[in-house]
């Protein structure tokens, strides 16, 4: 039977739960993010060179690596940021917009993990065989992904759960205008500014640093209520 006492439970440990993933995500997702962009230059120029050097290839399987625990920490977060943002009060338009743009998010960045490994894995042989411009056409492919598709779900993902925190009061003024600068750089300058993709992991960093400050003030605040019981 259901008590008076487990909702505030869940309402104070959903925060925390959302909070504490988005930190994880976003620490995982950046360093992938990093990893990627020094080991695979912007241009096809120098390809030969790339395919000769194994650190670029050892760079690209450790992002790979990282990939998969950021996508299970991100579902944490996101399903943890649906609770804690809503309260309660179904919206069912954008709750589905943030729920789809998540879920297209980390299966694209799935899709270009397994591309970046199998690139990975070909090196070697296209650097023996001279095919250098099979390389040059992963290369294209897995920005691309990165930059047209993945980040502008990113983008998406973001209006939504901006929208929704301020619809109901849960997202502070600052914090709404951020998501809309963080959206709009995702959206239209991600394709042609280098290294604006971490946008996202730091639009996730600090929405986890506000949602776990906002969480340790509100203990505060109720310690000295229980205290006096």
């Amino acid at each position: 039977m259901r008590t008076v006492n487990e909702e505030p439970a869940r309402v104070l440990q959903t925060p925390r739960a959302a909070a504490v993933a988005g930190i994880l995500f976003a620490l995982l997702l950046s360093a992938a993010l990093v990893l990627v962009r020094i080991a695979i230059p912007g241009h096809p120029v120098g390809a030969a060179a790339w395919l000769a050097n194994p650190a670029n290839r050892a760079a690209l399987r450790t992002a790979a690596g990282l990939v998969p625990f950021a996508g299970v920490f991100f579902l944490w977060f996101m399903g943890a940021v649906r609770d804690h943002v809503e309260h309660g009060q179904a919206d069912r338009f954008f709750g589905t917009l943030f729920m789809g743009s998540g879920l297209l998010f980390i299966a694209m960045l799935f899709v270009l993990t397994a591309w970046v490994d199998g690139l990975i894995a070909i090196a070697g042989t296209l650097r023996l065989t001279g095919q250098v411009g099979s390389w040059e056409l992963g290369r294209h492919l897995a920005l691309t992904l990165l930059a047209n598709y993945a980040m502008r779900m990113a983008a998406v993902f973001i209006f939504c759960a901006t929208t929704m925190g301020h619809r109901t009061g849960t997202f502070p003024r600052w914090l709404t205008w951020f998501g809309v600068l963080a959206g709009l750089v995702l959206m239209f300058l991600v394709s042609t500014v280098a290294w604006s993709e971490l946008v996202f992991p730091v639009w996730v960093l600090v929405l986890s640093g506000h949602v776990l400050w906002s969480f340790l003030r509100r203990r505060r605040r109720e310690r000295p209520q229980g205290a006096g019981e």
